[in-house]
């Protein structure tokens, strides 16, 4: 069966019909989402949102972007783990959270993060002599947590609460509640799987040992973590009233996420807004439209501008530092010169 499988994937990755067939299903999910949001967002009025941002306590921006700010040290975490998983835990704490925040930050704005930051990544990464294997297996292991850590957020909350999965999929509550319980199952088993014995993916140069079933546990809880402080920012934004309840606001909001990223627009632009409109339906609309756009500037904005600013520094002070060893190298090599001279005149006058 597995072999089965194996060929068959083989033979869609050959012929590109993987490729193509992502292609449509963003196409899709962006389509999809222009006009659900289309139908949501044509009765509010731009004029209402403006009024509705200036309203917005400051202190629930601060708190916001106090929890923002965590989501994103959380993210460092997934490049600690990776680096050490793949035995580089050598490298320096700074070097890998530059790493995580700026191909998170730029790759959650661009879109297509697993090119944008694992290029991102690379860049960083090579300077301490990474290779681009190394890089890729960094990029597989941080993707997992992820993804790992959203499973565990979604069927969680899901089996806590299905009815906000419900005001998305508009599927029956019970069906809802099944479908949590298939992904707490599919992560259980995976954790056994790892647990049992050491398991490897990939060939050759590109073979990757999966983190254990303790490891595996921490990429759960950190992935965890890291959502928990995105849903909390979210949750500081929304309207107070009425009080859904932070479990529901971070099951929409997880699921906006997931199919945002699944989209690849940048920013999960269109599908995020209309997931979260479509899943907090009882909110105001113009506030709940202030909260999206708060939150986006907040979480995709902000931190986009502060990595442009860090790698641009970061390049200058590479040049600035590569051209000062080349003059020193210069210096070098035409101070040896006459001293080498000098020497070779003594020994043709000893001679």
């Amino acid at each position: 069966m597995l072999e089965a499988i194996r060929r068959t994937i083989a033979f869609l990755r050959q012929k590109k019909i993987l490729h193509k067939l992502g292609i449509v299903i963003s196409v899709t999910i962006i389509a999809f989402a222009c006009v659900v949001l289309y139908h949501k967002l044509r009765h509010v009025e731009l004029h209402r949102v403006i009024a509705a941002i200036k309203s917005t306590d400051p202190l629930q921006i601060a708190m916001a972007a106090l929890f923002v700010a965590a989501g994103y040290f959380t993210l460092t975490f997934y490049d600690l783990f990776a680096t050490r998983a793949i035995g580089h835990a050598h490298l320096p704490y700074r070097t890998k959270a530059l790493a995580a925040f700026t191909s998170y930050s730029i790759g959650h704005f661009v879109g297509f993060s697993a090119f944008t930051g694992g290029a991102v990544r690379y860049r960083i990464y090579a300077a301490s002599g990474l290779s681009a294997i190394d890089v890729a297996k960094i990029c597989f292991l941080a993707g997992l947590t992820f993804w790992l850590g959203n499973a565990a957020v979604l069927g969680l909350g899901i089996s806590y609460h299905p009815e906000a999965a419900a005001s998305i999929d508009q599927l029956p509550v019970w069906l809802n509640r099944a479908l949590a319980l298939i992904i707490i199952l599919g992560l259980i088993s995976y954790v056994t799987w790892v647990w049992a014995k050491p398991r490897v993916v990939g060939r050759g140069l590109w073979t990757v040992v999966l983190p254990g079933g303790p490891l595996t546990l921490l990429q759960i809880a950190i992935g965890i973590v890291d959502l928990g402080f995105c849903a909390l920012a979210m949750y500081m934004l929304v309207p107070a009233e009425p009080n859904l309840g932070f479990a529901v606001v971070a099951v929409v909001f997880v699921s906006a996420t997931l199919l945002g990223f699944a989209s690849h627009s940048p920013g999960g632009l269109a599908v995020f807004d209309a997931l979260m409109v479509a899943g907090l339906w009882q909110m105001d609309q113009d506030e709940l439209v202030a909260a999206v756009i708060l939150f986006r500037f907040l979480y995709y904005v902000v931190p986009f501008v502060i990595s442009v600013i860090l790698l641009a520094f970061r390049e200058l002070i590479i040049r600035a530092r590569t051209k000062r060893l080349g003059e020193a190298a210069l210096e070098l090599a035409s101070g040896s010169a006459p001293e080498a001279a000098y020497v070779k005149e003594r020994s043709d006058a000893g001679a």
